[in-house]
């Protein structure tokens, strides 16, 4: 009978004969380079900070071994430290030695010299410098001991307003150009602005999803719309899902900078686009319409806007009804809804009808609007008679006598 480590040192020979990558010194001999090339230099990477010393931060990578930043980095003008034990910090990976893993999170200051910054430039690791002074077509920038040249439309994401109030700041670049043995050096911040955007636009997108509420930011106003900061990215709150209400001109219910409960209503992963609700965040007034609004109640309204074959009276935010041109004129024909209501105008009518599927109530002028309307159907059919000449139809006030009779009848 076998005892337990015969049955072990069997099934690892078993397994032994299986392999078909070569023998275990093979095995190990590739491992070994796969963990030293785990990491390229310029790689970036997020870990957790396990120590603060008192010159070195200690970061799990994440993999075997812990990576190491100086202390220096994370110190504010003030000489405290900004960061804690435990928090997700980014750097970018500088080399291995003995085990240890170096990081940083920018290489500059003035110890830099032109080794570190071809390092950085090979590997893609920020550099930070001084904005020195402006120069044709941009901006000197000193990188520790030597001199860089940043454009004018690399120092930013959009243009800068006033260009001076750069003069003197530190910022952190990423180096585009070096030649000349580090004679010729160009920069861009932008490149790593827009990196840092890409991240966050990312990040947004993975804690969002349709039918999500959110408070977003409105950053600008179209005449279609208002694009709306969420987080991070911006979707479009088109004019029609402002509210309930019918609304014209976007500048007259939003402005730049104020803030907005909305809904995601759909995303568009492959265009980038993201559909914004504020109507969703609020209740249908359609569902209160059968109770405000009973068949045969008198309400008054305002004439929203005019067709053809009417004219649109909104009762309630949200609830528009149609005045028929039939039931304008009074029993008489007439043309256009506009010869005898106006849009702004307030007008009392009655509700004829509601067909609550289709979202539409039908409405019938009421009470002193009916008759104005009667009386300018009146006229209308005079000023047509009085056109075509005299025909024995009698004076106006015959005409009006005669009506009101009929009214009284």
């Amino acid at each position: 009978m076998k005892s337990k480590h015969d049955i072990d040192d069997d099934d690892m020979i078993e397994e032994t004969e299986e392999l078909e990558d070569g023998s275990f010194a093979e095995l190990f001999e590739q491992d070994g380079k796969q963990a030293k090339r785990w990491l390229e230099p310029g790689q970036k990477l997020t870990g957790k900070v396990l120590k603060i010393g008192n010159e070195w931060i200690f970061m799990d990578t994440g993999q075997k071994g812990e990576g190491v930043i100086e202390r220096k980095e994370f110190l504010d003008n003030d000489g405290n430290i900004t960061v804690a034990e435990g928090d997700a910090i980014t750097a970018y990976f500088l080399s291995s030695s003995q085990g240890e893993m170096r990081f940083t999170t920018k290489i500059g200051g003035s110890a830099s010299g032109i080794t570190q910054l071809e390092q950085a430039w090979q590997a893609g690791v920020p550099v930070e410098g001084v904005v020195e002074k402006e120069i044709k077509g941009g901006y000197e920038i000193k990188l520790g001991t030597s001199r860089a040249f940043c454009p004018y439309s690399q120092i930013a994401l959009r243009r800068v307003e006033n260009p001076e109030a750069l003069i003197g700041t530190r910022l952190t670049f990423r180096i585009s150009e070096y030649a000349e043995n580090g004679r010729n050096i160009v920069v861009s911040r932008r490149a790593l602005l827009e990196e840092e955007q890409r991240q966050l636009k990312e990040d947004a997108q993975a804690g969002i999803s349709e039918g999500m509420a959110v408070v977003g930011t409105v950053t600008s106003l179209q005449d279609y719309g208002a694009f709306v900061d969420i987080g991070g990215i911006e979707g479009l709150l088109p004019i029609s899902e402002i509210g309930w209400s019918r609304v014209k001109d976007v500048r007259d219910v939003l402005a730049v900078g104020q803030q907005l409960n909305v809904v995601v209503k759909t995303i568009d992963k492959e265009k980038e686009r993201i559909s914004l609700s504020v109507k969703d965040t609020l209740a249908d007034p359609w569902e209160q319409v059968p109770d405000r609004f009973p068949e045969g109640s008198f309400h008054t309204g305002t004439v929203a806007r005019l067709d053809t074959f009417g004219a649109f009276v909104t009762l309630s935010d949200g609830v528009d009804g149609l005045l028929h041109i039939s039931k304008l004129g009074a029993g008489k024909r007439i043309n256009h809804p506009r010869e005898v209501v106006k849009e702004g105008e307030q007008i009392e009518v009655k509700i004829e009808s509601i067909d609550r599927g289709n979202r539409r109530i039908s409405l019938a002028l009421a009470g002193p609007a009916r008759v104005a309307a009667e009386e300018e159907a009146t006229m209308t059919e005079f000023r047509r008679q009085a056109d075509d000449g005299p025909k024995g139809m009698g004076t106006l006030a015959d005409m009006l006598r005669s009506r009101v009779q009929r009214g009284k009848k």
